[in-house]
């Protein structure tokens, strides 16, 4: 699916979740509260699957991964002071091959 920037709120270069909605049901021709319920249900399961420790590949698109950030020394901007930061888990998205070509 391409999108125009027609769609997108005069002044910005984010599409929302609304817009989002209205791109995808006009596309497939799906009211937009059951193309809504969709989107939050790929969220949702995006969300539980990598934060479980999983991948979510989407060939040509992407994937949804985590990874573990280790321990690093920072520090506080008010204070000036260095800091240890905790290692943690953080989400990451890597683009797929046709992503990358169609940006």
């Amino acid at each position: 699916m391409v999108y125009s920037s027609k769609s997108l709120t005069k002044g910005e270069d984010t599409m929302n979740k609304k817009e989002l909605v209205n791109e995808v049901s006009k596309y497939t021709g799906m009211t937009k509260k059951d193309v809504a319920e969709i989107i939050d249900a790929i969220t949702r399961t995006i969300e539980k699957t990598v934060g479980g420790g999983e991948e979510v590949s989407l060939t040509g698109f992407g994937k949804f991964l985590s990874y573990k950030r280790a321990e690093r020394n920072g520090r506080n901007p008010r204070t000036g002071k260095t800091m240890k930061i905790k290692a943690k888990k953080v989400p990451k998205f890597r683009a797929g091959k046709d992503l990358k070509v169609n940006l």
